[in-house]
């Protein structure tokens, strides 16, 4: 009896040592959550991203509006991502996650509003695309913070590597599905599949449990409402004792970032591949009205014949590399990959050669065979990439980190379009990707070393 009395005592015990991780029992369903919610929030967002651009394209035909759109509907989230990494480390991570889908989903019905009753215009449309990119830049840190809370460290690769077959999933879907809608539907009203997407995903993630050791970090939150006090007392006004708050929390995340040799080479290694091969992968479509004009390519299943063909065709393929790329980081990846920043750097190296070689693809189907390599090249990258971020930053300062990330990545992109695309009309395109994919291999090596 004592024996037995012993027994259950140690079990006991042993099921509540210090060293048990509370995010390995019952992970499956709150990830799942998470990850369909996720899915129908992208989804609803992408298929009225594209229908807005379209609209804007099709109604004014002006470079200046395309350049309007770009400006608000990219930059804002780059800019917010600073201080929503700093929220998504100060406060609780699910409201963060669902406040912007419902904001978003607020000023959407109103645009709709506008649409149908015939008073929309470009200021308002500038608005949304600037409201919808700001909610994503408190939206992602939040995100991508969210799901070490409720993943259990080993599983982090295998969730982010199905995260990103989501995202290249939705490439694949979300243009066709609003390329048949806006010829068949009102404008007005495929502005509110987004508010239904929407709503959708924040019942998803209202439906989460997060466990306590994992719950946005309590220790982050204690130190924000001390800090909060803290500087409340110093300050009149709480607007300043915000500011002042956020930009603490700038420097401590830059600081922290930069001191960590590993974190550094995911975010500067990240933000230098944006510069050097993101930026020319946005001229592929100047590259094919250029080089492949007047070429026709039969598939079987169907031929390539119009400019819009191709179009497509060079937007399919190199997203369905991602969505190929992805499958195999969720799946063959997590088996056989011990060092994750090793196969980040083998990722870039990848997708700079595979630029060199849509500048010197012989002929329409090896460009399209290239463009996927790319694609699947790019999805190996951003599993590791997130995952290193996740597993080795301190729990209080992984928000800070990937805002720092998202920021610079945005960044690096525009960035990099000022130089490339004015090079594009002086010197042949093909050389842009040659430039641009053999200045990504020193990036590569960069990332190569520090994973040594």
């Amino acid at each position: 009896m004592s024996q037995s009395i012993s027994h259950t005592a140690q079990a006991v015990s042993a099921s509540h040592t210090p060293d048990a991780d509370p995010r390995e029992h019952g992970w499956k369903p709150r990830v799942a959550l998470l990850l369909t919610g996720q899915a129908f929030s992208l989804l609803g967002s992408s298929i009225v991203q594209y229908a807005l651009w379209w609209w804007i394209a099709l109604e004014w035909k002006s470079g200046l509006s395309m350049l309007f759109a770009t400006v608000f509907g990219i930059l804002p989230q780059g800019v917010v991502s600073i201080f929503g990494g700093s929220m998504a480390d100060r406060y609780r991570r699910k409201p963060l996650i669902m406040l912007p889908d419902l904001i978003i989903a607020a000023v959407t019905i109103v645009l709709s509003f506008a649409f149908a009753h015939g008073w929309a215009g470009l200021p308002m449309l500038f608005t949304v695309l600037l409201i919808r990119s700001s909610g994503g830049g408190v939206q992602m840190p939040a995100v991508q913070s969210f799901i070490p809370d409720i993943t259990p460290t080993g599983k982090l690769l295998r969730v982010n590597s199905i995260f990103g077959v989501i995202g290249s999933a939705n490439m694949i879907v979300a243009p066709a599905i609003a390329a048949v809608l806006i010829n068949i539907m009102p404008f007005w009203s495929i502005l509110l599949i987004d508010v239904t997407t929407a709503v959708i995903g924040v019942g998803f993630v209202a439906m989460i449990r997060v466990p306590n050791a994992g719950a946005t970090s309590g220790g982050a939150e204690g130190t924000a409402v001390a800090g909060a006090a803290a500087d409340a007392a110093v300050d009149a006004h709480p607007i300043v004792a915000g500011i002042r708050r956020t930009m603490t929390d700038l420097r401590a995340g830059f600081a922290y970032t930069m001191r960590h040799a590993r974190l550094r080479g995911v975010v500067l290694g990240d933000a230098m591949t944006c510069l050097m091969s993101v930026a020319p992968l946005n001229l592929t479509l100047l590259l094919m009205t250029r080089e492949y004009e007047g070429i026709d390519l039969n598939l079987g299943f169907v031929n390539l014949t119009t400019a819009a063909d191709k179009l497509a065709a060079n937007e399919l393929s190199f997203s369905g590399g991602m969505l190929l790329g992805g499958v195999f980081m969720s799946t063959i990846g997590v088996k056989i990959i011990r060092d994750k920043m090793r196969v980040m750097a083998y990722g870039i190296a990848a997708v700079g050669i595979t630029v060199v070689g849509l500048g010197v693809a012989p002929g329409l189907l090896g460009y399209l065979v290239i463009n996927l390599l790319c694609g699947a090249a790019s999805a190996v990258c951003v599993g590791p990439m997130r995952t290193v971020i996740q597993s080795e930053a301190d729990e209080s300062m992984v928000g800070r980190v990937f805002g720092i990330d998202t920021t610079l990545a945005t960044f690096g992109m525009p960035v990099g379009m000022l130089v490339f695309a004015p090079l594009a009309d002086v010197i042949p395109i093909m050389w842009v990707f040659i430039a641009g994919g053999l200045l990504t291999l020193p990036v590569a090596w960069y990332v190569w070393r520090l994973s040594r």
